[in-house]
């Protein structure tokens, strides 16, 4: 947002509070946000308080829709949400209970048909086709460890 008008105080609170209350957002995005704004410091922490005790902004609430979303709608797998979530700063309380929403079961045949899928589309060797599946599933932050289980169920499904 280089070049971008300096707001008043009151503008720019205006303008924090619609932009907080479309998404939820957390604190380092929205500290960013107004020192885009041209705020001091000051007037940063001050707003950024207002939004905390007005429930504009919360962590956890950020963290648990934030892992909600990526898990569910970009089927990413939990290396891959803390690593974006350790990105914006979050810390790693709040990480590991937002984590705790992902139901396990779901996780689990989440990776599987994922794996099931690619596999379909992939042509080759049983071992080259697996080696692709887990560069696949490794992108999108799959636990190594489960990769290698539901390949190895794939692959005795598949030679059934």
């Amino acid at each position: 947002m280089a070049g971008e008008d300096k707001y008043s105080f009151l503008e720019a609170k205006n303008k924090i509070e619609a932009w907080c209350a479309y998404q939820d957002r957390c604190h380092h995005e929205v500290y960013n946000k107004l020192r885009d704004y041209g705020l001091d410091d000051e007037d940063t922490n001050a707003l950024l308080s207002h939004l905390i005790s007005y429930q504009f902004l919360d962590e956890q609430r950020f963290a648990d829709s934030f892992v909600s979303g990526k898990h569910r709608i970009k089927k990413w797998g939990k290396n891959k949400i803390v690593a974006h979530l350790k990105q914006k700063r979050i810390s790693a309380r709040i990480i590991q209970d937002a984590l705790k929403e992902i139901d396990q079961k779901e996780y689990l045949d989440m990776i599987h048909s994922l794996a099931l899928q690619k596999w379909k589309t992939k042509r080759g060797t049983n071992f080259e086709i697996k080696i692709k599946v887990q560069r696949f599933l490794i992108s999108k932050g799959y636990e190594f460890d489960l990769i290698y289980n539901v390949l190895e169920d794939i692959e005795q499904e598949l030679n059934e």
